[in-house]
């Protein structure tokens, strides 16, 4: 592996075959870091090591720092594939003149220091103490220096007193790394720009006071890195730009307290990366470009206290990703431009009740994605990809927002289990290629859409003409036909509202358009979707047509007559409901006549309007009769 130092957003993995023909440097001291560089192309690149060895030297070593060491140490870093060696030279103590150090409580100060097997475990069992008491290490700082161990670095259950404790730019160069029940004082705890070539790195149930604590940069290599039930203090935490290698990481049940947490541009290995049942306090928690390798991503009931959390311009592996039961309160997550492997997405009974959550433009990949029973404030997938089944039957969200996004699968929103709480859904400019299931009563579709307060008329209609395409495929006929009734409507509203926009004048003729077309096609049968309703209108017309025979007498000499004696006596009232239903149904039995210019005027006319709403009933009926 050859990293180069870039000017960017940290280091940059550079293949070893560019670096075939390189000039190299024989000292780390030129640089005043424990990186391992070279020179190439005018720029310094640091790479791995596959194999060292180690020479001390009776010669005092004054470090740049002022530190002084009574013998040198230089370390020879060899790789093998690039047939190439590099010398570094820094000061050396050995292990018991560091253990009688502690003893007098003397500070601890081992900058630009090779340090070998140093383990608290075994100065207490030199000084026959407890395996699990306390050493005070005083005014510990150990930058730039190198620590190697033949098993572990071990400062487990280390008592480090207040004050910034720094292992900047220190490098681990054998064995595992052991900080378990080690605690910590007020005070900074800083591994910025440190290595460790060994990525078993183990601050399990380790406790900070306070102060922040800073990984930015730092190179972990293979293995476990566990943090499990460690207290990590009051102030801010920091793995900007952090390699973590292949190999677990974990998380589980540490406590972040209220700083700022950053995870910013760090890259996983492969491996479980677990936050299950951590705690994030008041402070932001931000994963922004991180890249995550192929391994579970679980983040199981976590609790955010309140902080914003951001996950932008992610890249997931191809392991799951689990959300379950986490809980956040009235803040905001987001997962913008993120890109999901294909793995299943689990954000199931979350509980982010008054919080934003954003997936505007995320790649959800292969996989299933549910929010099963979660709860949300607002939920945007604006311009996503909606390629498998999404489960979006939410016991409690105000707004889901799914527009301009592409959906070639399922959609569900229909409720089973509990009861289905959602305010509003924005459907504007979706791409329905798959399904929606969704009930029109259940869900309360129609209030769904009603309720966006931002969106127009025509977007309105464009979005029950998209669920009316899909009541359609679904077989949904009665929730087709409320879609389409509620389409027409917002839409002949929009053809009103912009006539009106392009010439005022247009208001002569289009409100009586309107109006007609409210009347005739709306009222009279919800546009030709309930032949009922027409059945009902043509009796209410055709009693509409008898009341003005029956007064025209009053008014003038029009009327209505028998054109055969009328020999069954019928009232005048009678003699007009018969002849409006023979006019309206046109059946034509010519026992009665309208007598008078008017009379004959409303006798046409309604000839007219029963042949059109019988044609209207007709095709209602059979549309409804044929699906």
């Amino acid at each position: 592996m050859i990293l180069h130092p870039g000017t960017g957003s940290g280091f940059l993995i550079l293949p070893i075959s560019i670096l075939a023909t390189v000039e190299y440097f024989t000292s780390f001291q030129d640089y005043n870091t424990c990186t391992f560089f070279v020179y190439w192309q005018q720029k310094l690149v640091m790479f791995d090591f596959s194999e060292y060895s180690v020479e001390i030297k009776n010669k005092e070593f004054k470090a740049d720092t002022g530190q002084v060491y009574p013998n040198t140490c230089f370390i020879t870093f060899r790789n093998k594939v690039l047939k190439k060696s590099l010398v570094r030279k820094i000061g050396f103590i050995d292990t018991e003149t560091i253990y009688k150090m502690i003893d007098s409580h003397e500070p601890l100060i081992f900058d630009h220091c090779y340090i070998n097997n140093f383990s608290l475990t075994e100065y207490r069992k030199t000084r026959k103490l407890g395996e699990r008491e306390p050493v005070n290490l005083s005014e510990f700082s150990a930058r730039y220096a190198v620590f190697d161990s033949l098993e572990v670095t071990d400062f487990n259950y280390g008592l480090f007193n207040d004050g910034d404790i720094s292992f900047e730019n220190a490098w681990f160069i054998n064995g595992e790394t052991n900080f378990k029940h080690a605690n910590f004082g007020k005070g900074n705890l800083i591994f910025a720009y440190s290595y460790f070539k060994n990525g078993n790195l183990d601050f399990s149930n380790a406790h900070m006071s306070g102060g922040d604590l800073e990984f930015k940069n730092s190179v972990i290599g293979d293995g476990l890195k566990d943090f499990q039930y460690a207290t990590l203090g009051i102030g801010n935490v920091s793995f900007v730009n952090t390699e973590f290698g292949n190999g677990d990481v974990n998380f589980i049940n540490t406590n972040f307290s209220d700083g700022d947490v950053s995870f910013k541009v760090a890259r996983f290995g492969n491996g479980v990366i677990d936050f299950h049942f951590a705690k994030f306090g008041e402070g932001d928690v931000t994963f922004e470009r991180v890249s995550f390798g192929n391994g579970k991503f679980d983040f199981r009931t976590v609790e955010f206290r309140g902080g914003r959390i951001n996950f932008n311009r992610c890249v997931f592996g191809d392991g799951d990703i689990d959300f379950e039961g986490s809980e956040l309160r009235n803040s905001r997550i987001s997962f913008k431009s993120a890109v999901m492997g294909s793995g299943n997405k689990n954000f199931s009974l979350m509980d982010f009740e008054n919080t934003q959550a954003t997936f505007d433009n995320t790649e959800f990949g292969a996989g299933n994605i549910s929010f099963y029973n979660s709860r949300f404030d607002v939920v945007s997938f604006r311009g996503c990809h909606l390629d498998r089944y999404f489960d979006l039957r939410m016991a409690k969200c105000n707004t889901i927002d799914l527009s301009n996004t592409i959906v070639r699968d399922i959609i569900d929103f229909r409720p089973y289990e509990f009861p289905v709480n959602i305010r509003m859904i924005i459907f504007s400019s979706m791409r329905l290629l798959g399904r929606i299931y969704i009930d029109w009563d259940i869900n309360n579709v129609k209030s769904l859409i009603e309720n966006q307060p931002s969106s127009t008329n025509r977007g309105k209609a464009e979005q029950f003409r998209i669920l009316k395409q899909n009541f359609n495929v679904t077989g949904q006929y009665d929730d087709e036909d409320k879609a389409y009734v509620e389409f027409k409507r917002l839409e002949q509203k929009a053809i009103l509202e912009e006539s009106l926009k392009k010439n005022k004048l247009s208001a002569l003729w289009e409100y009586p358009a309107y109006a007609f077309k409210w009347l005739v096609f709306d009222r009279m049968g919800l546009f030709a979707t309930a032949p009922a309703r027409v059945l009902i209108s043509v009796i209410f017309v055709w009693f509409i047509f008898t009341i003005i025979y029956f007064l025209l007498p009053l008014f003038g000499p029009d009327k209505i007559s028998s054109a055969i004696g009328n020999p069954e006596s019928l009232t005048y009232l009678g003699l007009c409901m018969s002849h409006s239903a023979i006019t309206f149904f046109t059946i034509g039995y010519g026992d009665t006549v309208p007598y008078g210019s008017i009379a004959r005027l409303f006798s046409g006319f309604e000839g007219f309007v029963g042949v059109f709403m019988m044609s209207y009933f007709t095709v209602a009926f059979v549309r409804k009769i044929l699906r």
